[in-house]
């Protein structure tokens, strides 16, 4: 599908259901759009399986994630102009007098790193006539450090509410605190830690976790611990999320250690998650221990956790390194069933392997699944490692005079 045609359909978006089933075929729901588009890289038809939600707004929650996936699939072909055209499209619906649903579009800018144009949907609230709290400011500061534009969030939190009339909260304290420790300044955000103390705000661990992690990052353990200890003396005891940055502060040393605090963890009645034992098994792979890093992959399930994205990327990095390539391609099959596919660069690095051992048939199969599965720009890297390895024989003919046609 053309981009013209994509940026047709997000004008339907704001327009009636019948109009969007019209131009995209029988209508969905927003549950199953979403559904849908988590598993969409296309977004070309990512945007056409938005557009044929019979009803947008039936789940607010279902239809912010459809419209951040969407954005997110447009933002990674670097479709910035038709993000603008689909985003800005949403501003014609009714609802945009609601403060949720202008938010929602403030969030997508954010997550498309086009900030400007998040900033300037906040600014147009007046004129749209949607009222203002302290909820859009948190996602306008959220959009901020999507952006990664950390300077600019202590001017927002200390001037909007003023300007506005209303006080930031602890969601507020907690983009500004990240904000600061993005920076590496540490000492800033524990100066607004006291500030929210004195104005009777909640420190959640959330908030304590993020300085923890900015510590560690630093290499001042000793200060991070001391986080660490002010955290059980206030009743704030470290949850799942605090120990997962303590484990990745020893992450690459020694195993022992990162399954000590995984014991740890479960002695204190917390369950430890999937980030905790990729940590672990990147532990494992750091130190050449491979067996051991495939036994924890392999016991995800036992242990009540599904691997993510991260947990293929870094099995399959580390397989490959070790030449252990048929399981490398095990495991990319189980990340495709998953639908949770590393990134191109862990792939190539698979598919060499897997023509060095000779086993061009299933470096063949991985590459058609990856045509299948990413967009045109994506594919055109899969075709031209294709070539480049021999793999695009004459036989192949019919597909590979399509595949020319993409790119």
């Amino acid at each position: 599908m053309s981009s013209s045609i994509s940026l047709r359909l997000a004008r339907h978006l704001s327009t009636s259901a019948a109009a969007a089933s019209s131009t995209s075929g029988a209508s969905i729901s927003i549950s199953k759009a979403k559904s849908k588009l988590k598993s969409e890289h296309d977004p070309d038809k990512a945007l056409k399986i938005y557009s044929s939600v019979s009803d947008h707004y039936t789940s607010p929650l279902s239809s912010r994630y459809a419209q951040e996936y969407t954005v997110k699939r447009l933002a990674k072909s670097h479709r910035f102009s038709d993000i603008e055209v689909f985003l800005e499209s949403h501003k014609n619906d009714k609802k945009i007098t609601e403060e949720p649903f202008l938010s929602s579009i403030i969030r997508s800018y954010g997550i498309a790193g086009m900030f400007d144009h998040a900033l300037k949907t906040y600014h147009q609230m007046d004129d749209l006539g949607t009222p203002r709290s302290v909820v859009s400011l948190n996602v306008l500061l959220s959009a901020c450090v999507n952006s990664k534009l950390y300077d600019r969030v202590p001017q927002l939190f200390d001037e909007m509410p003023k300007k506005h009339g209303f006080l930031p909260d602890q969601v507020s304290y907690g983009v500004l605190i990240r904000s600061f420790c993005e920076m590496g300044k540490a000492e800033l955000a524990m100066e607004r830690l006291k500030e929210m103390e004195k104005k009777g705000v909640e420190v959640t661990v959330v908030i304590y976790t993020t300085i923890l992690h900015s510590l560690y990052k630093g290499g001042r353990s000793d200060e991070a611990e001391r986080i660490w200890n002010e955290m059980a003396k206030r009743g704030c005891g470290p949850d799942v999320g605090a120990y997962n940055v303590k484990i990745m502060n020893i992450q690459g040393g020694d195993p022992e250690g990162v399954k000590g605090l995984i014991e740890e963890m479960s002695n204190a009645g917390l369950k430890p998650d999937t980030i905790s034992y990729n940590y672990l098994m990147s532990c494992y792979c750091r130190n050449g221990m491979m067996d051991e890093a495939e036994k924890v992959y392999e016991d995800l399930e036992t242990n009540g956790c599904n691997p993510n994205a991260s947990t293929f990327r870094t099995l399959i990095f580390y397989l490959c390194r070790s030449e252990r390539f048929e399981a490398g391609y095990r495991v990319f099959r189980e990340s495709v069933t998953a639908n949770k596919i590393p990134d191109v660069n862990t792939l190539k690095y698979l598919v060499h392997g897997l023509v060095k051992s000779s086993k061009a048939k299933d470096a063949k199969e991985m590459i058609r699944t990856m045509k299948k599965k990413f967009p045109p720009n994506v594919v055109k890297v899969w075709i031209k490692l294709e070539h480049e390895l021999g793999l695009a024989k004459a036989e192949d003919s019919g597909i590979k005079s399509n595949e020319t046609n993409v790119a």
